[in-house]
């Protein structure tokens, strides 16, 4: 049997590995994994992802371990929005993607408090996502992409903030000095600023904030000039790249955000065997490799398709034949 990647990332794949155009990649399973190559074999699966850095590589992950057991892979990752991905997964256009549990359980499902414990958080988000709208939520990883403020390291010495407490006493007496730069979404969502705000004490009316695109948070942060504080994912390899450092939430305001497999209870029940194959998957997901994975990627340059095939490979869950 031959596993075929397909869409966006046989393109990406054929290009790093020098194959020619149009060529297909064959996988296997590899030894890592604890199911048999033939397990899917025929099964159509549409693997989607947002689109942004580490969700091109969780769905690249997605893709590589259901073709190398023999499933026909539709790609629909880099779908612009969290709720455009969500929408296209109840209306069953997508079948399988990883999802996090905050943006579930709050985003999604409308709940305003998140639960604090990482473990407690995907059963809520799990129980009420099948129940409410069949949805399937299985396979947590350790990694947890949870939303943070970050600063250089010249401004932390400069200014002694350690904390979200201490940013929020910046703003009360210097606001200027607090001058901080956010991106679209985490400026509007419940989870992210505004509610932070309001944890905090924090008066948005004195905040010198600027709304940027996220991309450009990260440099403009390590710069200090147009801002010292940014908004970022807390597993952005361009946090350790550029020796920035976070702002401890010394209240716990951001919710977990444990990245977990979620597909579609006819998918789920038609084939258990897929939360089989991504368990060992997730499991050695921890906030270290994704972190690693997404700064080859916004650092070095590299295709995701490439980054998540390659990372694949030498845990041994795939082979190239």
């Amino acid at each position: 049997m031959r596993a075929w990647v397909l869409g966006l990332a046989a393109v990406f794949i054929v290009s790093a590995c020098g194959l020619q155009s149009g060529s297909a990649v064959p996988l296997r399973v590899g030894p890592g994994s604890i199911r048999p190559v033939s397990e899917l074999d025929g099964v159509s699966i549409t693997v989607g992802s947002k689109d942004f850095t580490e969700q091109n590589i969780l769905g690249y992950l997605i893709e590589f371990a259901l073709s190398a057991a023999g499933a026909q892979v539709r790609d629909l990752t880099n779908i612009q929005g969290s709720n455009s991905v969500r929408d296209a997964q109840l209306h069953g256009q997508i079948d399988i993607s990883y999802e996090y549990t905050g943006t579930g359980w709050i985003n999604y499902l409308g709940n305003e408090t998140p639960v604090p414990d990482e473990v407690g958080q995907f059963e809520a988000v799990r129980d009420a996502d099948l129940a409410a709208h069949g949805i399937v939520w299985t396979d947590m990883a350790p990694m947890n992409n949870t939303y943070a403020l970050v600063m250089s390291a010249g401004t932390a010495k400069e200014t002694g903030v350690v904390t979200l407490s201490d940013y929020a006493r910046l703003i009360a007496t210097d606001p200027a000095a607090a001058a901080t730069c956010v991106g679209t979404e985490f400026n509007v969502r419940q989870d992210g600023y505004p509610g932070m705000a309001r944890k905090y004490g924090i008066d948005v009316g004195t905040v010198h904030k600027q709304i940027v695109q996220d991309a450009v948070v990260y440099q403009a942060t390590a710069d200090a000039k147009q801002c010292r504080f940014g908004s970022v994912a807390a597993t952005d390899g361009r946090i350790p790249a550029l020796g920035l450092v976070l702002l401890r939430d010394d209240l716990g305001f951001f919710p977990k955000y444990n990245a977990a497999l979620v597909m579609r209870k006819s998918l789920a029940e038609a084939h258990p065997q897929i939360a089989d194959i991504m368990a060992p998957i997730s499991k050695k997901l921890t906030n270290e490799t994704i972190t690693e994975l997404n700064r080859q990627v916004d650092v070095e340059g590299r295709e995701p398709a490439e980054v998540a095939r390659d990372w694949m490979v030498a845990e041994g869950f795939v082979t190239a034949r």
